[in-house]
């Protein structure tokens, strides 16, 4: 049984920009996409205020557990070479139905994460103008405007947009090596470490938090997209996939444990309690000064806007991947002098601009109400997919045995598809901690994926039927090939 040698051949020419990224342009682009500062300041004093002193941890948890997930996505990442992420990869190891099913529900999935942190982008761009400039704008104008340069700035070229991610990136780094310099030295001598006890680790409240943790993660596996536009691929991906996981996992921790140092384990939850929302503004103003606060509102506000043009980047590169299948429009891959598949992405820009409109003109809550109500479906989605993923891993290094690889990489495959299992669960079970939401409102999130797989499956069948030619391009090669023997998942 060998491996079917389309899949072994590189995109075609004259599309993507070849050798655009090197590896640090791909960790930009991934870490970007968490928009780390924003989630530590929006989301890391809700996981300490529900969670406890020992809420770091989670994140710590879940960069070693994708960490391991990386290890068999990896490789069969660098024995794939299309440029498709989970919708190649699934189809390969689960069939092309699911295949299609999950490219869609990854299409589906970044789209609602991109569009529905609009929301958050709108409220903190407006804390910013109030704050720094003296200026009442409403959020949704706010919005709009973002999202034009977003369409801007990704049409330019995958480059230029690396670059400036780059630079955001290094500037909130930075501002946090300031606070947590201050910290360290104003609160020399009188550090704890109730962070890492045991006796505050293992408690129902840390189970509560873990999607905190996870979801702190989206868009990192993203960096196998990136694989037709960079250089020396076959190293690059892997380098800063495991770069951006490392650089995340320590940052979230280290800096989450930090600012609890501000204010000392007994006191934490009680600052947070106060107004959740101003707790790293408040620890930024008493240890750094005002100037701090003022300068964290504008990277706030840059950190959200950078992972909205990784996320941007990675939904066109999907859309990209279907079109090029011949699933989506033609119109879709089609690309610019720059290689930007810039009409999928004025077409995504059109499609968020009009739901933040629409959002801002009934006057619904850009938090609770389209954060919650678009944003949290994506996470599940995403997570959905490293499952699929994971199965997909095990069944592909199974079925190829003649394939090169490390000893550990079956294992490993073996305990993400377990871990991801068991995260699921625990997501599915906690999701009134992540949502805040009621009932009904979390039964239609929950609902989300399983309609666009089961959608997806349906359309693929109906290819199969009526557009074989059609239904044989789904992954972006022949998954059959590769398959061998292996019995068909459709």
């Amino acid at each position: 049984m060998t491996l079917d040698s389309s899949l072994l051949a590189e995109e075609p020419s004259g599309k993507l920009k070849k050798a655009a990224l090197g590896t640090w342009g791909v960790v930009f682009l991934v870490v970007s996409a968490a928009a780390p500062l924003s989630v530590l300041a929006g989301i890391g004093p809700l996981a300490v205020l529900i969670g406890g002193v020992s809420a770091p941890i989670v994140y710590a948890v879940a960069g070693i557990v994708l960490a391991v997930f990386a290890v068999g996505f990896l490789f069969m990442a660098r024995n794939l070479k299309p440029m498709g992420g989970f919708y190649t990869y699934i189809s390969v190891g689960l069939g092309r139905v699911i295949g299609l099913a999950a490219g869609f529900l990854a299409w589906v999935s970044y789209n609602l994460l991109q569009i529905g942190l609009w929301g958050l982008f709108g409220v903190m761009a407006q804390g910013m103008f109030a704050v720094v400039f003296g200026m009442d704008v409403q959020w949704w104008i706010l919005a709009v405007i973002g999202a034009i340069l977003v369409f801007g700035l990704a049409a330019v070229g995958v480059d230029v947009g690396a670059k400036v991610l780059g630079v955001l990136l290094v500037l909130e780094t930075a501002l946090l090596v300031v606070l947590a310099a201050s910290i360290l030295t104003q609160r020399a001598g009188e550090l704890e470490f109730g962070t890492f006890a045991p006796e505050n680790i293992f408690t129902p409240s840390m189970f509560a938090i873990l999607g905190f943790g996870f979801a702190a993660f989206m868009g990192f596996e993203s960096t196998v997209l990136y694989r037709s536009e960079t250089r020396d691929a076959d190293r690059s991906i892997p380098r800063a996939t495991y770069i951006a996981v490392a650089f995340l996992a320590i940052f979230y921790t280290g800096t989450l444990w930090l600012v609890i140092q501000a204010f000392g384990d007994s006191e934490v939850q009680g600052v947070i309690a106060e107004d959740p929302a101003a707790f790293f503004f408040t620890a930024m103003g008493a240890y750094v000064g005002e100037w701090g606060v003022s300068v964290m509102f504008v990277l706030i506000v840059s950190s959200i806007f950078a992972g909205q043009l990784a996320f941007h980047n990675a939904i066109n590169r999907y859309s990209f991947a279907l079109s090029r299948d011949g699933i989506l429009p033609a119109f879709f891959n089609r690309t610019n002098r720059m290689g930007a598949p810039w009409v999928a992405g004025l077409i995504q820009s059109i499609v968020a601009i009009a739901v933040v409109i629409a959002f801002g003109v009934a006057a619904l809550d850009p938090l609770t109400q389209l954060v919650i109500l678009v944003n949290s479906p994506g996470v599940y989605g995403i997570i959905t997919l490293q499952l699929l993923a994971s199965i997909s891993v095990v069944i592909f290094i199974v079925r190829n045995p003649q394939l090169a690889r490390r000893w550990y990489v079956l294992p490993a495959a073996i305990f993400s598809l377990v871990a991801m299992a068991v995260l699921l669960t625990v997501l599915v079970i906690t999701i009134d901690y992540l949502t805040a939401a009621g009932p009904a409102i979390n039964a239609v999130i929950l609902a989300v994926v399983p309609v666009v797989l089961i959608l997806g499956a349906v359309y693929a069948l109906f290819l199969r039927a009526r557009k074989p030619e059609v239904f044989a391009r789904i992954g972006g090669a022949d998954p059959e090939s590769v398959r061998g023997e292996m019995v068909d998942a459709r």
